[in-house]
């Protein structure tokens, strides 16, 4: 049910609506759209301070163009909750009961007023500059502007963008939405360049941009609606290259997310008067044991330099940070600066130990080949990963095999805080090439460690039988069990074996299998196709073994549950039990 029925928003059912309003109204139309992003953050997840800072400057556009003649792109996208509600998906943020209705990125599928499916940052200079050069191929008429903000000027990506767009000859306007932050704070010379016309009003002598050869315009307080509309009024037409650089700020509207930007970047449901989560992490986590064994490597004498790309949150890295700023670096939404980073300091002499989501850590696949393998330097990479209920652009599932066609590279994968240490330690004391290393996805399970001089490539027997032999990798080893125990209670005697790397045999193991057993099922949290199971498939190609192999399948899922998820893919024990009596 419609929530708010006295909300001006019911009188808009497409952008053109919002012409006929006055100031006043349109100035009340913001309010109400913030109001609603808080509401639906709060009830569900998602960015929120991002939408509250771009509310004005969102309006404005709609305002002032003509959407969808006149094209604007997103950069990640994560920003587009107003956009949204302007372009007939209203009823997605009004009506708790449609709130899943729609995604939080940029949608074509949804809506003639998207244009790109988008979640990773630096993308919009780019994908307009394409769009506009397309509009003047085929004669065509219309603005086409990029809006990016939020760190993204930080990514490589947007530094190609910005000079093939400067030499464009026709209209292109590019707005800067400058909030001071990047997901955590901004990191670099280029921010303080921004933070040097900010202080002169657009004034400054040092600016890039018309260095570049763009025409610039500043906005000294992009939430000035007024302003904003006025500004847009000025640049729109253009016949030639402009930035449109305004001011503004991130969390407008809500003084919980304007104290504290970082958290409220994106948040899980919270508590709308206070701000406070509604559930709050429970225990300890795997993110605290790696930070607690960092913290002593370090104070035993380990050169150790713990790196990450602008989410710092994720990993508990400010608390390193806290104790060690010599020893921490945040390269800015830049994973391919911080891979290659890294590579200097390993040449160097330093024990990189670099953090990474997986969904990210992918646009830094060259400097992973290129740079780390290639040279075969010891980084350790920390990965964030696996089946996940998230939207399609932000899936964790593709880092197995995208590392699995990497030389020199091993990626190993703890089931419990025991093995991850292990695994840790090994990789600042005694590993010689790169390592990269899956943090679980799931409550700390305490468990059984490895011995200090262990091969990556070895498998550990958990339990032995015979004719199935079932292959958990990581925090599928529990699966595997659970499984095994199912199938045990049905007359089955099943072997569980426990690979620690998703990326090397253990072909003495697996040679050893053949002789008792008939059916491998091998268990990965990630995308199957290339992934451990095709290496374990392959191995026993020529041979009489039969082979399963279970994970995700490929393809982009979105916002499905990952109960949901697992049901899909056979990852529960019932299904699997049910699946290998079938094949037997």
């Amino acid at each position: 049910m419609n929530q708010h029925p006295d909300y001006l928003l019911n009188k808009v059912t497409r952008p053109a609506d919002i012409k006929a309003f006055s100031m006043p109204e349109l100035k009340q139309l913001a309010s109400e759209m913030r109001q609603l992003v808080l509401e639906k953050d709060a009830a569900i997840s998602g960015h929120v301070g991002p939408n509250l800072g771009a509310m004005e400057a969102t309006i404005a556009f709609h305002y002032v163009f003509d959407s969808p003649k006149d094209k604007i792109i997103w950069d990640i996208s994560h920003l587009a909750y107003g956009h949204k509600m302007l372009t007939g998906r209203k009823e997605a943020f009004l009506d708790p009961d449609h709130y899943h209705d729609v995604s939080g990125y940029s949608a074509p599928d949804e809506s003639e007023h998207d244009f790109f499916t988008v979640g990773h940052t630096s993308t919009s200079v780019a994908l307009a500059v394409g769009m506009a050069k397309a509009r003047d191929v085929l004669g065509q008429q219309g603005n086409i502007v990029a809006f990016i903000g939020d760190g993204s000027l930080s990514g490589g990506l947007a530094f190609e963008g910005l000079n093939n767009a400067s030499v464009l000859k026709s209209n292109l306007i590019i707005v800067v939405n400058d909030n001071q932050m990047s997901i955590a704070e901004n990191q670099g010379g280029l921010y303080q360049a921004l933070a040097d016309l900010r202080a002169s009003n657009g004034q400054a002598k040092n600016n890039f941009f018309t260095a570049m050869g763009f025409d610039y315009h500043y906005v000294s307080d992009g939430n000035d609606l007024k302003a904003m509309i006025t500004a847009f009024e000025e640049v729109k037409d253009s016949t030639s290259p402009v930035v449109l650089h305004i001011n503004t700020l991130k969390g407008k509207g809500y003084q919980p997310a304007v104290n504290n930007k970082e958290r409220f970047h994106w948040s899980n449901p919270f508590d709308l008067k206070t701000g406070q989560l509604l559930k709050q992490p429970s225990g300890e986590s795997y993110a605290q044991v790696i930070m607690d064994e960092l913290d002593k490597q370090v104070k035993a004498g380990q050169p150790i330099v713990a790196m990450n790309a602008a989410i710092p949150g994720a990993f508990k890295l400010h608390e390193f940070e806290g104790k060690h700023p010599d020893r921490y670096l945040d390269t800015g939404i830049a994973e391919q600066d911080c891979l290659t980073e890294a590579a200097g300091l390993a040449k160097g002499g330093a024990k990189p130990v670099v953090f990474q989501n997986s969904t990210f850590m992918q646009r830094a696949y060259d400097q992973l080949s290129h740079d780390v393998a290639l040279n075969d330097l010891p980084v350790i990479i920390m990965v964030n990963g696996g089946i996940n209920g998230g939207s399609k652009t932000h899936l964790g599932i593709f880092d197995i095999p995208y590392l699995n066609t990497i030389p020199n590279i091993n990626y190993l994968h703890p089931s419990n805080q025991a093995e991850l240490l292990a695994m840790l330690r090994w990789a600042l004391t005694k590993a010689k090439h790169p390592v990269a290393i899956r943090i679980p996805s799931q409550p700390v399970v305490l468990g059984t460690g490895l011995q200090e001089d262990f091969a990556p490539s070895h498998y550990d027997l958990v339990r032995e039988g015979k004719t199935i032999a079932l292959l958990g990798l990581g925090k599928f080893a529990q699966l595997a069990v659970k499984t095994a125990e199912l199938l045990a209670k049905k007359g089955r005697q099943v072997t569980v074996v426990k690979p620690y790397s998703a990326t090397s045999l253990d072909e003495e193991c697996l040679s050893g299998l053949e002789a008792k057993h008939q059916l491998v099922v091998t268990l990965e949290d990630a995308s199957i196709v290339g992934g451990f199971g095709s290496l374990v498939s392959q191995f026993y190609a020529d041979k009489a073994m039969k082979v399963l192999n279970y994970g995700a399948a490929k393809k982009f899922t979105d916002n499905i549950s990952q109960a949901e998820l697992y049901k899909q893919f056979h990852l529960t024990p019932e299904l699997l039990a049910q699946d290998i009596e079938e094949n037997l």
